[in-house]
């Protein structure tokens, strides 16, 4: 044996570096399932919320000291009887935990318990004035404008209902479905989420959830007048927080029912995207394995009503229609397509609402719906979507319809909206005022995710974007202060389509072959087809892509867990577009995501807003000042945008980049030429333009010939010469 290779094993430092990589791939986002996916979970002492007697304390304390002065000589094993009971229900709820087919019941807290679990997770349950508007109105006068302001503060009154501290908690306390509850458990769902624990027990059974509180609100017949408010971070489990009541209710309501076989509209779920919808069918697919609960997906030319039901309002104008429909082989396709049964219908708003359009102004009534939910909901009731979107709203037409609105960010105005549609329909209906709207908020309002690392870099120019980003696709590359680097797969968010397809090729060629080249990259947009779309998202999840360049419809809902960051390329229109767009990386209450933002020049008086919201995020996370990104003196120095920019830039974006690879009207090309993504001088692309010319004036040359030979030869003299036979390829 070698006593030198013997010697050398110690100084060897192959291992070490081999651990050190594993530690850093576990803290990536990519690296595998969190064990507990809540995002809060404060300490709060023991005795926080109980109400004690003076001296009570002491006398407890006494009385275990005397008992451990009785069992003097007693084994170490023996324990005073407060500890053994405490020691019982640790082992009673392992056992629960163990068993999730168990249906015995669980002890509800009180409202002490209740109250500090619910502050520990930084739960906020409010019960908001129903028949009023939520806005405050001020008075130019100031006694008014006080007294205005503690009425509607008197008006807003917070509730403290029973939270859900498993998922075995849903079948031995709310009575959900055994099937369901099985597939709860085969899913691998254990620790429910802070939106999961506030928002189950209220749309199960809120007179269990909200206990001497049920009484007051009138609430006796189950859910029948309560409407949710939700407001959660991105990835905190939203999705299944709405689908499990849906489901649950449909198959309750199936029990009694004579006709167990058949299917009812019960549900519409609304979603912005036809990503994030799709993202919804799956989900409510596994949910609902067994149940006998259909879902489907909406889909262009989709029948959702019986012509039945519309045969009274068409038999007057049946005679009027019959030549029309000779005409027209269109009318005849939609005419002949099944009408699709379902349970539970997930869709886009305009789609929906075509399918519900008629002749007239008004549109097909969906008395069946006991359910409607609005997925991403301030962009629901956006201006973009809002008139799709309350449209849908009106043709619901049953008389005990709850809706349930879930976002991560919305603003009073979306509020007032809701609360003010809910009053005007149960108004126009002619229903008691006897019904409750209640807001959920999770964590800080419009906020984004405690658990990623922010980055603001300043890139100065568009080129310096490029290379910034180039400088990521490589997997040594190392940040600036050398703390955590960002790796594939990532998502790259651009303000436009055209510059999401100049991105992708510009950066085609820059993964080499041997790590796949070209095909570990892709762009998704609104104008390609939907199995276009399928396919990339499929290729992304089954990680055959590494970056995906896209635009802000992917930035709402649609889970990547996967992904070890987000880069924007370009500074997103808003606030909640920057929340929403960072939140597809740090899923269900992983670490390590990484959310990188590039800012130019003619980007700094819009990157205050997300400078505020990076603040607010680390404070969450509890970071110190002194180790903040956003330092004081940079907030200062960032200029404040007014309301007017704001409203611009979240309607078109920055101006400088609106028009992407397109030519600018009224003197806005040579601007809009600069912010091109390409590495190119203006040189380069003037020779690249006139070589283009040339060889276009080339085929016209030469058509012009072909037709001057097939003409029998006239016109040669004004083929050599004129305006047309000039060669335009070459500019001087």
């Amino acid at each position: 044996m070698d006593i030198l290779k013997i010697l050398s094993r110690s100084t060897k430092q192959k291992n070490k570096s081999v651990t050190g990589k594993d530690d850093t791939l576990v803290k990536l986002p990519s690296a595998g399932t969190s064990a507990n996916p809540q995002l809060y979970h404060d300490a709060t002492p023991e005795g926080r919320g109980k109400k004690r007697k003076r001296g009570e304390e002491k006398v407890e304390e006494d009385q275990e000291h005397e008992d451990e002065a009785l069992n003097f000589f007693a084994a170490k094993s023996t324990v005073s009887k407060s500890k053994a009971q405490k020691k019982t229900l640790a082992e009673d709820a392992q056992t629960n935990l163990q068993s999730p087919s168990s249906t015995k019941p669980s002890k509800l807290l009180d409202e002490a318990e209740c109250r500090q679990m619910l502050r520990s997770h930084r739960l906020k349950v409010t019960l908001l004035p129903s028949g009023k508007t939520i806005e405050k109105k001020v008075k130019k006068s100031k006694r008014p404008k006080v007294s205005k302001i503690t009425q509607t503060k008197d008006e807003y009154k917070q509730l403290y209902p029973q939270p859900l501290t498993t998922f075995d908690d849903l079948r031995s306390t709310y009575h959900i479905s055994g099937r369901m509850a099985e597939n709860l458990t085969q899913q691998g769902y254990k620790i429910p989420t802070e939106v999961q624990m506030g928002s189950l027990p209220l749309l199960l059974h809120p007179e269990t959830a909200l206990g001497d509180a049920a009484d007051e609100l009138g609430v006796t017949d189950g859910r029948s007048n309560i409407d949710l408010l939700s407001i959660a971070p991105t990835g905190s489990g939203k999705t299944l927080a709405f689908l499990i009541p849906v489901v649950n209710g449909i198959v309750q309501r199936r029990r009694n029912d004579a006709q167990k076989g058949g299917h009812s509209l019960d549900a519409i779920i609304i979603a912005p995207t036809k990503e994030l919808a799709s993202q919804i069918v799956n989900e409510a697919k596994k949910l609902s394995l067994g149940t006998g609960v259909k879902v489907i997906g909406m889909r262009k030319g989709m029948k959702i009503v019986d012509s039945q039901d519309a045969a009274e309002e068409e038999s007057s104008s049946e005679e009027e229609d019959e030549d029309d429909d000779e005409d027209n082989p269109k009318s005849k396709k939609l005419s002949a397509q099944p009408v699709a049964r379902a349970d539970i219908l997930v869709t886009t708003p305009g789609i929906m609402l075509h399918a519900l359009s008629t002749n007239t102004k008004e549109h097909t009534p969906l008395p069946t719906v006991r359910t409607l939910v609005f997925d991403e909901a301030d962009v629901l009731l956006d201006p973009l979507f809002r008139d799709q979107t309350l449209g849908i709203w009106e043709s619901c037409t049953n008389q005990e319809l709850r809706v349930a609105l879930w976002s991560a960010t919305m603003g009073s105005n979306i509020e007032s909206l809701a609360s003010s549609t809910i009053q005007a329909r149960r108004a126009r209906l002619g229903l008691d005022d006897n019904y409750h709207i209640i807001r959920l908020v999770v964590g800080l309002k419009d906020s984004a995710i405690p658990n990623i690392t922010h980055r603001l870099t300043y890139a100065a120019t568009e080129p310096g974007k490029l290379l910034a980003l180039r400088q990521l696709l490589h997997p040594t590359a190392k940040s600036a202060d050398a703390t955590q680097s960002l790796r594939p797969p990532f998502l790259v968010f651009t303000q436009t389509i055209p510059r999401a397809i100049a991105l992708h090729s510009e950066l085609l060629y820059d993964i080499p072959a041997e790590a796949g080249g070209s095909s570990r990259l892709a762009v998704l947009h609104s104008d390609l087809s939907d199995t276009v779309r399928e396919q990339i998202m499929s290729r992304f999840r089954n990680g055959e892509i590494w970056i995906l360049i896209t635009t802000d419809i992917l930035s709402r809902g649609v889970d990547f867990r996967g992904i070890n960051g987000v880069v924007n390329y370009d500074v997103p229109n808003s606030g909640a577009a920057y929340i929403h767009r960072v939140g597809r990386t740090g899923r269900a209450g992983r670490d390590g995501g990484v959310a990188v933002t590039f800012y130019t020049k003619e980007d700094i008086p819009y990157v205050k807003n997300i400078a505020n919201i990076i603040t607010a995020s680390e404070k969450q996370a509890g970071k110190p000042a002194s180790e903040a990104s956003m330092q004081k003196w940079l907030l200062d120095a960032l200029p404040t945008p007014s309301k007017e920019e704001k409203k611009k830039l979240k309607m078109y974006g920055v101006e400088a980049r609106r028009g992407g690879l397109e030519k600018g009207k009224e003197g806005m090309g040579k601007g809009k030429a600069r912010m091109q993504i390409s590495t190119k001088s203006g040189y380069e692309r003037r020779l690249e333009h006139n070589r283009k010319g040339a060889i276009q004036g080339s085929r016209r040359r030469e058509r012009q010939r072909v037709e001057i030979h097939q003409g029998g030869g006239e016109g040669e003299s004004g083929a050599t010469g004129g305006e047309d036979s000039e060669w335009g390829g070459i500019e001087e």
